[in-house]
């Protein structure tokens, strides 16, 4: 088979073209030019097996394959540009992988489980946070049996200081489980406790790691879990706790500097004193709606730089939540802009610390029922209509593609969600309205859907893990999700 092959391609240099291997018709060609210089460049990248003084892993929640095209073409279109030939900062790492993201049982997984799976080493259950899958979830009486050690724990034990950033609560399932141990995810606070439960909850157990030491720097959202029901926070929304703690206060009292919004956070020392920013009641302000608070970036930067007075050096988890909660309301308007707020955050790492010592991962910890549809032309919106392909040149035509029910559709849709068309009865089996360019690319849109559900879905395909910095190189090939942690662990203690 290989010599018909190699007589077919000869045949095919010295047929009706007759060139030399080194003189391709095609050389001069930009495309070309382009792929040899990268192949030039992926073939100097060596493996660096330094041992890692820094650990740094940012999950954009929900920011999946398809999530993260989307947010390209954005951010490029955004640029100027048709959007499909720009490159986000994390796109640029010299290491890829795959994640498979289901978590024991459950084919499309939840975030509890995905992100214990990345700061503990083992999969487990959907909802539980720091445990493995013998527990059953809502067990508080199995929580001590089936505990494994997260990274908090582990990279505390070391030496190292440790930050968790989030720009969702940070009681919320992907921050918590890089500090908590806890049944359900929802244990956010006293108040979701079951009756008799000896485990605290996920807010006391942040207060406790950052009293004792394990977490050094936490930033994002949830204050409505610190303080008790009857008070009320800077903002004048009340708490949730029904202990009547207030673990602000207490925190406070311990040490650590508190912030709450913009201005208290640009005046905090970064001089390694214990650092808490919580600056929404609940989840922080979408990148869009962004005021009073800082941005993901700001706080990736101020983390880092808290954390780096630690000779023994550092790890740093860091969310990018609301990518995920907007994707949920099929709001594509908003999670591209979170989208990038985030690969700026990773732009920022990436900037502040020196491949030699700091491993860098950038993944997700699950996709959405996020779908691309009708043979765009290149340069349509990301956010409008699929217009038509121009035959005779590259930018799309200004004609939109038209469904079988001759009305246009947007570029992307979801496979299920609050899109749904739906009758003045309530009945789903509706028609779809006319839509046009302006109504598709407004901030509030909700993209069109074929299932209806009170909020969109994950998926569960795989999801990128992009790495650079000591032992990123084994992040290649498909790997199960938990080998995240294993590669971080594995350079913060190679020898």
């Amino acid at each position: 088979m290989k010599t018909i092959i190699s007589s077919t391609l000869a045949l095919a240099l010295t047929g009706s073209v007759a060139v030399a291997q080194d003189a391709l018709p095609q050389q001069d060609n930009d495309w070309f030019t382009a792929a040899q210089a990268q192949l030039e460049a992926k073939a100097a990248v060596q493996p660096n097996t330094n041992k890692a003084k820094n650990v740094i892993i940012l999950i954009a929640d929900g920011n999946g394959v398809g999530t993260n095209y989307a947010t390209r073409l954005f951010d490029g279109q955004q640029n100027g540009n048709y959007g499909d030939e720009h490159v986000l900062h994390h796109e640029t790492f010299p290491h890829l992988a795959l994640a498979k993201t289901y978590n024991v049982n459950a084919q499309t997984p939840d975030s509890a489980g995905t992100g214990t799976a990345m700061h503990s080493g083992v999969k487990t259950k959907a909802g539980v946070i720091g445990v493995d899958e013998t527990l059953n979830r809502g067990d508080c009486s199995q929580v001590e049996g089936a505990t494994v050690v997260n990274a908090a724990e582990i990279y505390s034990a070391m030496g190292k200081s440790v930050g968790v950033v989030s720009t969702a609560r940070l009681t919320h399932a992907t921050p918590a489980s890089a500090y908590a141990h806890s049944a359900d995810r929802n244990f956010e606070d006293d108040s979701k406790l079951p009756e008799g439960c000896q485990v605290p909850d996920i807010a006391t157990q942040m207060i406790e790691a950052v009293k004792a030491g394990r977490v050094d720097v936490a930033l994002g959202g949830g204050r409505r879990h610190f303080i008790p029901k009857d008070v009320t926070d800077e903002e004048g929304k009340a708490g949730k706790r029904t202990d009547g703690k207030n673990l602000i206060e207490e925190v406070k009292t311990a040490g650590a500097q508190y912030v709450h919004d913009d201005e208290t956070f640009r005046a905090a020392r970064l001089d390694g004193t214990p650092l808490v920013g919580l600056f929404e009641s609940s989840h922080m302000k979408y990148e869009a709606d962004r005021t009073g608070e800082p941005s993901l970036a700001e706080m990736t930067e101020a983390a880092i730089k808290a954390l780096r007075n630690n000779e023994e050096g550092f790890f740093l988890t860091v969310e990018a939540g609301r990518v995920d909660h907007a994707n949920h309301d099929g709001n594509l308007a908003r999670v591209v802009r979170d989208g990038v707020a985030f690969a700026e955050a990773v732009a920022k790492a990436d900037e502040l610390t020196d491949d030699e010592d700091t491993l860098i991962i950038v993944t997700a910890d699950h996709e959405h029922a996020i779908a691309f549809q009708g043979y765009a032309g290149r340069g349509s919106d990301i956010l409008g209509l699929s217009m038509k392909i121009n035959p005779a040149g590259i930018e799309a035509l200004d004609e939109p593609n038209l469904a079988a029910d001759e009305k246009p559709y947007t570029t992307v849709g979801y496979l299920n969600g609050t899109g749904t068309i739906l009758t003045e009865d309530q009945d789903w089996f509706g028609t779809r309205p006319t839509l046009t360019q302006e109504e598709a690319t407004d901030m509030d849109y909700v993209q069109q859907a074929l299932i209806p559900m009170s909020s969109e879905t994950h998926s569960g395909e795989d999801v990128a893990i992009y790495a650079k910095g000591p032992f990123a190189h084994l992040l290649n090939g498909t790997v199960e999700q938990n080998f995240v942690f294993h590669v971080m662990h594995h350079a913060a203690t190679a020898e």
